[in-house]
């Protein structure tokens, strides 16, 4: 059996998405807290050590660093036999999804719930360049989910814990309401959230909590 170690930070829903898959997989792993606020993954031997590129999160597995969390999912998905797809087209729905998810959905969420929590001068016109066009990518996945279950159809996939990951966090945080303004998106973050074993990143990620990036 593979032995796991996540560098993460518990705000990060990159993180989240590997910690989760793995939990809902039946795996364990080692913790490693990094001080993603204290700038740490910009630092030459954090690079050099731990991830050349610069970012969390990092799997390591049997010693073996891995990133980018797409692809880990795509491996933990076919190691497992779970949260995969069974078809040829349902292979090409959930990469298509978990594209979709990776540019757009998880791409400016994170960026926009960043600038606007967890830094102290988030410019108001770039904060509201970020909400039109997360107002936009959040109602093309309303009005997918008001007619499908799932990503990609009636059971979860790695698509579904990728676009759910950084929504899934409060409300203060990412500033909406999900089941004021998005009610059909409410609904299956709470269908995600029966999965068993499923945990929030806060009670899933322990460690110090972001207040600020330096």
């Amino acid at each position: 059996m593979p032995s796991y170690r996540l560098h993460y930070f518990p705000e990060s829903g990159n993180s989240y998405k590997l910690a989760l898959m793995l939990t809902l997989c039946g795996q364990t792993f080692e913790p490693v807290w990094t001080d993603f606020g204290g700038g740490v993954t910009r630092t030459e031997e954090w690079r050099r050590t731990v991830n050349p590129m610069g970012e969390i999160p990092v799997l390591e597995e049997d010693g073996e660093r891995l990133t980018q969390t797409a692809p880990i999912l795509l491996e933990l998905a076919a190691r497992y036999g779970r949260f995969g797809a069974t078809s040829k087209e349902e292979q090409f729905e959930l990469l298509r999804w978990l594209f979709w998810d990776n540019h757009k959905l998880t791409g400016y969420m994170a960026t926009y719930r960043f600038m606007r929590t967890f830094t102290t001068s988030a410019d108001p016109q770039v904060l509201k360049h970020f909400r039109r066009r997360l107002d936009d990518f959040l109602s093309i996945l309303e009005l997918h989910v008001q007619r499908n279950a799932f990503a990609i159809g009636d059971k979860p996939t790695i698509a579904d814990i990728s676009m759910m990951a950084y929504l899934h966090y409060p409300s203060d945080e990412h500033g909406y309401d999900f089941a004021t303004s998005h009610p059909a998106i409410d609904g299956w973050l709470k269908r995600m959230a029966t999965l068993p074993g499923w945990q929030s990143a806060y009670d899933l990620l322990p460690g110090k909590r972001l207040t600020h990036y330096a």
